[in-house]
């Protein structure tokens, strides 16, 4: 598993009984999250007084009691700043495990002796394209929200970043669109949900519809690709599928050219010393 243990601003305190108690910056949060299926005592005092709490209802859906959480404060990570904003379906804006690949993609880029072009797909609030910009990457941050768009642009302002290039459509059309254009990229952050709809009310189910979006997209990576990353939140899709499924499609495209590795991603747990999965990715590089 990948652990992403390097943030000052962020950790989780403990995790038990189906919910996890973390610290944003000087703020404590308490979540549902259903991969904390053991049973530890829970001995934090983040338990006892958080300063929010996301409380699941009896018929679906839920809300966050808030006891002393402003309605959005920011937190760093590195370099990097970010806005926090609790919000609907238990999400804050940022998935503090992704830092193991914003440091990945990172470095490549840095190191890659070359100006690089960047899709970001299902680019929620611009974690991703924020990292890879303040690299030296040129980025298109695509998402089909033009909230969560905006949400991306606050936190490109809040690092002193004016080049990105943010587009609201609908991932896969502008995919489409793009190999019409002839258009390149020599990067690509895939970060698709299990389960959404676009701006003209279309149905993505992550299952049945990556596959082909992989096929399509790799259509439009330059000759000399970088790297290709794809994460996925569906605990249907494991590691080793995402990572079959990359192989074989940049396969197709490169021949023998690069490998692919893919793993679990997680966040350590301070009071336990567990784990708590995150995800998985697959990653793709030209070496």
């Amino acid at each position: 598993m990948l652990i992403a243990d390097g943030f000052k601003d962020f950790e989780v305190v403990d995790a038990s009984c189906g919910e996890k108690a973390e610290r944003w910056g000087k703020y404590t949060m308490v979540r549902p999250d259903p991969q904390v299926i053991w049973n530890t005592p829970k001995t934090s005092n983040v338990w006892k007084d958080p300063d929010a709490v996301y409380s699941r209802s009896n018929t679906g859906g839920g809300k966050w009691v808030v006891n002393k959480l402003p309605e959005s404060f920011v937190i760093n990570y590195k370099e990097l700043k970010f806005r926090i904003k609790p919000m609907n379906f238990k999400h804050t804006g940022l998935f503090p495990e992704q830092a193991v690949n914003w440091d990945r993609c990172g470095e490549l880029i840095k190191n890659s002796g070359r100006e690089i072009r960047i899709l970001n797909m299902f680019a929620y609030t611009g974690a991703a394209s924020v990292a890879a910009s303040k690299a030296g990457a040129q980025v298109c941050h695509v998402d089909a929200s033009k909230g969560m768009t905006q949400w991306a642009k606050e936190n490109a302002e809040l690092n002193g970043i004016s080049n990105i290039r943010f587009i609201v459509d609908d991932c896969v059309k502008f995919v489409e669109k793009e190999f019409r254009r002839g258009k390149k990229y020599d990067a690509i952050i895939m970060d698709p949900p299990s389960y959404g709809r676009g701006p003209g009310g279309e149905v993505w189910k992550l299952e049945s519809e990556i596959y082909g979006l992989l096929q399509k997209t790799v259509s439009i990576m330059s000759d000399e690709p970088l790297f290709f990353l794809l994460n996925s939140y569906t605990t249907g899709l494991s590691a080793g599928c995402m990572g079959y499924m990359l192989g074989y499609v940049m396969k197709e495209r490169y021949g023998k050219k690069g490998k692919v590795t893919f793993d679990e991603i997680g966040l350590p747990v301070k009071n336990s010393g567990f784990v708590l999965p995150c995800g998985s990715s697959a990653f793709f590089t030209a070496e």
